[in-house]
Parts: structure tokens; sequence; C-alpha cells
């Protein structure tokens, strides 16, 4: 079966997926944005909710060239962040789990590397932790994402010039026999600037040579928080983005590859409204490279894509029919994230009661429990009886029936946080296929020189030899 599914694979690029080697141009400056588990549905979304909101789109969906990539992994149809970010960075197909080598464990040479090795500066950028699968995939060479710490120590190997973003997971090395000490202590041993407050993140100069920057505060697992919860004290994707562009302009250009890694979290948890939120992210930081391509038009180029899409995003729900209500996401003030810890203190309150939380969710989801039936957030007896049962089956207290399975209905997640993040899609007229990711087709957008190249249907594996091929010297 497996070698069956393979040959199938490979038969998708014969039948036209595939991209000969052409003469193209090599090109000064090159972006790269990664925007993990996006696809169309993330991306129209959030255009829809830009447009109701404020009169506007997003700009990745206005490039002038538009295309898609197919994303299957070497061993599944449907891939992982790992084997994609692998294709997408080396430009081969390998298995999931495995970074920067291809499926029968060979290294492979990514773009940021070819980069380097023709003079030019290297930026690697992520709002989750910088030894994360994506960001991973264009400096380690390691059969399993997992072993974290090893990664974490292919930065120095890299000589690239700058990583920033969020931290490091596993950054001690505890899970490690062979630990060699807090990354961020070796790198300042090794000579790089670090930065985890925002006054030494604005204090970096181009008199900086190797850079790590991470947020001064931390999301999940050492991530950048979500845009939805930001505030004045954090860094966002866009000001990164902008800082990077500073440290590393240069005669020789740079490659600077920004990865949007967390819209794939929370389409893993069904939270529509902080996806939207940092899908916004993501393109507020294409938008800083647009401006500097606005100077540099003839010398930038940049890219935008997904490794793959999660969630099976719908946009549509049987209970709105052909109406959609995107708007209503705006009602929603905080990511899931930032919730659960607000629902916690009832859920260990052995006396609360579903009432007792339902202020919460007035105040962070405009959800509506008595007046008008007709207003759009007011929560109605079936809505009502579901978050009822979830409350209880949260605190371990409900019963499922027989054909019920907590997998399938919250996967994995806290049963009324799921509820009301579920209730609140729905509401706006959207639904979710699944906690994982899906084989569909992920939309690939480019600007600048020889964005033409990449305006058709082809695989994931395409844009790594197309940029190979670009970041060149001239």
């Amino acid at each position: 079966m497996k070698k069956m599914l393979c040959s199938v694979l490979a038969g998708l690029s014969v039948a036209g997926v595939a991209w000969a080697a052409e003469d193209v141009a090599p090109v000064k400056y090159v972006f790269l944005f990664i925007g993990d588990g996006m696809s169309m549905p993330q991306r129209m979304v959030t255009q829809e909710y830009l447009n109701l909101t404020e009169k506007r789109g997003l700009l990745i969906n206005e490039l002038p060239s538009q295309g898609f990539s197919t994303t299957f992994a070497a061993d599944q149809f449907i891939t992982d962040s790992a084997a994609s970010g692998t294709a997408i960075a080396c430009g081969s197909k390998t298995n999931c789990g495995a970074l920067g080598v291809d499926a029968n464990g060979n290294r492979l040479e990514s773009i940021a590397t070819v980069a380097k090795k023709n003079d030019k500066k290297v930026g690697i950028l992520s709002s989750v932790t910088l030894n994360h699968a994506t960001p991973a995939a264009f400096y380690s060479h390691n059969v399993s994402r997992s072993n974290l710490y090893d990664i974490a120590l292919e930065v120095f190997d890299s000589n690239f010039d700058l990583f920033a973003g969020g931290t490091f997971g596993d950054i001690n090395g505890k899970n490690n026999p062979n630990t060699k000490g807090n990354i961020l202590d070796l790198a300042r041993e090794k000579g790089y600037t670090v930065t985890t407050d925002k006054a030494g993140f604005d204090a970096l100069a181009p008199s900086d040579k190797k850079v790590i920057a991470v947020t001064p505060r931390f999301g999940e697992a050492g991530s950048m928080p979500y845009s939805i919860d930001m505030n004045d004290a954090d860094i966002t994707l866009a000001q990164f983005t902008q800082k990077a562009i500073d440290l590393l302009d240069n005669e020789n250009g740079f490659f600077i590859m920004v990865e949007g890694g967390k819209i794939d979290w929370m389409c893993h948890a069904n939270d529509a409204g902080t996806t939207v939120h940092e899908v916004i992210g993501l393109d507020d930081a294409v938008r800083v490279a647009y401006n500097f391509a606005q100077q540099h038009p003839d010398d930038t180029l940049i890219v935008v894509t997904g490794d793959h899409e999660t969630g099976g995003l719908t946009l549509g729900f049987s209970g709105t029919g052909y109406q959609s209500f995107i708007e209503r996401l705006k009602n929603q003030k905080i990511s899931m994230i930032e919730f659960l810890p607000l629902y916690s203190k009832f859920k260990n309150d052995a006396k609360a009661t579903f009432d007792d939380v339902k202020p919460l969710l007035t105040e962070q989801f405009g959800f509506k429990f008595d007046g008008d039936a007709k207003d759009p957030m007011f929560i109605n007896e079936y809505e009502a009886k579901k978050l009822s049962e979830a409350f209880s089956r949260s605190r371990g207290n409900g019963t499922y029936s027989a054909n019920e399975d907590k997998l399938i209905l919250y996967g994995g997640y806290d049963p009324f946080a799921m509820t009301v993040y579920e209730i609140m899609a729905n509401k706006s007229g959207l639904a979710w296929n699944t906690f994982a990711h899906t084989a569909l087709p992920v939309a690939t957008s480019a600007y600048g020189k020889n964005a033409e190249k990449f305006g058709n249907m082809s695989d994931n594996t395409d844009i790594a030899k197309r940029l190979k091929t670009m970041v060149v010297k001239p």
C-alpha cells in the first residue's frame, strides 16, 4: 500500500506539477513568507473579515502572481510541517517528521544555505520556537523533528546572521543526555548578540554581526504571543521583519524567511478568531517587505506560501445556510490559550455552575444569555445545552453516549473551550472538519523580480528549486 501511495504521489509531479530548470535572473533581496497551516480557506476568511470590519483586504491576495502548490510528503498524502518545511526549504520530498534530509536520510541543502554560500546575509524568523519544524528545515539535518536540543545546536553550524521571534524548545537540553547548557548562553559564548526584551531589540544595529532576538513575552512553549492577545510591550512579526531588513541589508543582499507558525496552532484548536488575527499578523509582515520592495523594485522578490492546510476550515455552516457573518468574529477578544486560565477558576471550583461562567463568555465573546432572542450573539436553547454539557465534561462529570468519542468531539482539547470556539465559528458561518492537517493545496503568491515564475500549479518542492537559482551571485 505504501509503495502504491508513493507511486501515485510521484505521478502527480510527472503529470504536470514538476518544474523544469530554466534560466532566471539572480535576485539581490529575497523574502519567503510561510503561513504554517494557511491555505485558501484561512486567507479568504481573513480577506472577508478585513473587508467587513476595515474595508480592506489582504495584501497577499493582491500580489500580481498567484498560484497553487501541492503539499504531499514522501510517505503520506497528508504532510506534516517537517516534511513540508523541508520540501519548501530544500526542494526535495521527505518523510513526515524529518528535517533537512531526504526520504533515505541523506543531507539536503536549503535555499538559506545556498544564499549564505553566495555571500548573502540570512535571517530566519518565526512566531513559534526557532527550532520548530518549519524554521528548522532551513538549517537542520535531523531524522526527527522531536530532537529539539540537537536541532537548536545546529543554529551555530549554519553561520546564519539572524534568528528572531520565539525562543527555543527544550532550551536547556533537559531531554538530551548530552546537553551543553542553555542555548542562549551558548549563543552569547559564540559571539551572538542575544536580546530578550524590547529595549535590547530596539537597540540592535547592523554592527551586531550575529543576532538572536527572542520575544520578550512568551506564549505557549516559548512562542510569541498570539496577535489577538498582544499589547504594546510585545514585538510583532512585522516589527521583527523590519528589524531583519535593518540588520541584514548589505551590498550582496539577503535571504529572509518569515514564518507565521501560530496560524497552524490555532487551526489545530479550531479557533477561527485567533486564526484570522494570525493571518493578519503575517500579512502585516509581508507589507513591511512590500514597502522595502517599493524602494528596490528591480532587486526584490517576495514569495508567500503555506506548508499545508490545518483544521479543514470550511467557509460555510449548515446552520447559516448560504449566509456568512464573518464580522461576528470581532466579538472575540481572546485566544483559547488566554481563555483557558480565565476559565480554570470555574473549572476547578467544585461549587461553580454553568451560570457562573456566563459573564466571562459575554465579556470575551459577546455571547448573550438573555434579552432579544433575535440578537445574532444570543445563545439559543440548543447552544446553551451544548455549553452546559461541555462544562460538565470539562470538569470530569459529564458522560458520553456509546457513539461519541472524546477525541473526535474535542480533539484532546478542553471540552468547554472547544465548544465555546465552535459556537463562535458557527455563528460566523464557519465550520471545521478536523483537528489535524489536510491535503488541500496551498496558495503561493509572489511580487517583484521573477514573480511570474510562481503563478502556476506546481509542487512545494518547486519553490526551493526556483529560489535556489535566484539567490546566487549575479
